[in-house]
C-alpha cells in the first residue's frame, strides 16, 4: 500500500473525529488550547491504537483468508464508509460537541466511538499483509492534525463542515475499497 492510499485512509478514517471536533468547537466561545490538544491527542491516538489491534486479532487468520481477502478489505471499507455517508446524510441533528469542555470520561467514549472504524481497518491491513506500524503513524499524524482544525473551525464557522466532512471521509474509504478490489480482480487476470 502507497503512502497516498494510507494517508487517504487515514484521511477518511480521521472524518469522524474531525465532526465531533467541530462540534466541541462549536461550543467554544474562545479556543480552548487544553481541551483541543486533549480531543487531538486522544483521537490521533486511539485511531493509531485501533489497527494495531483488528491487525493482531486477525493476523492469525491471514493464510486462512488469502483467497478472499480483496473481498474482506471491499466489504470493510464499504461498510464503515457507507455507515459514515449515511450518518452524515440521516444521521442524529443533535452535535455531540454542544459543550465546549470535555471531561476524561466523555473524551474516551468519544475517542472510542471515532475509532472503532480504524479496527477494521487495522483487520483489513493483515488480509493484505500490509504492515500497520508505518500505518498508523499516518493515521494518528493525520487524525491528530485535523482533530485541531476541526476545533478551530467549528468554533470559527460553525456546523456546516460536520456532515460534508463525515460524507467525504465515507467516499474516500469506498473509493479505496473499489480500488482494492479491482487491482485484485484485474491482476489475478
Amino acid at each position: 500500500m502507497s503512502f497516498l492510499e494510507v494517508f487517504l485512509i487515514g484521511f477518511g478514517l480521521s472524518m469522524d473525529a474531525f465532526a465531533v471536533s467541530v462540534g466541541k468547537g462549536l461550543g467554544m466561545r474562545r479556543i480552548d488550547v487544553k481541551t483541543s490538544l486533549a480531543l487531538a491527542v486522544s483521537f490521533g491516538a486511539f485511531q493509531a491504537f485501533m489497527p494495531v489491534i483488528g491487525w493482531l486479532l486477525a493476523s492469525s487468520f491471514a493464510a486462512t483468508i488469502k483467497a478472499v481477502d480483496h473481498w474482506i478489505a471491499f466489504g470493510l471499507l464499504a461498510i464503515v464508509g457507507g455507515k459514515m455517508i449515511y450518518d452524515a446524510v440521516l444521521g442524529d441533528e443533535e452535535s455531540e460537541g454542544a459543550a465546549g469542555t470535555v471531561s476524561f470520561g466523555e473524551l474516551m467514549v468519544l475517542s472510542v466511538a471515532t475509532s472503532i472504524d480504524a479496527l477494521a481497518v487495522g483487520i483489513m491491513f493483515a488480509a493484505l499483509q500490509v504492515s500497520p506500524f508505518p500505518a498508523v503513524a499516518i493515521i494518528g499524524v493525520t487524525t491528530f492534525a485535523l482533530s485541531l482544525v476541526g476545533v478551530m473551525l467549528g468554533n470559527r464557522f460553525g456546523a456546516r463542515f460536520e456532515r460534508p466532512a463525515g460524507m467525504l471521509g465515507g467516499i474516500i474509504l469506498i473509493g479505496i475499497g473499489i480500488k482494492v478490489l479491482v487491482e485484485h480482480l484485474l491482476g489475478g487476470m
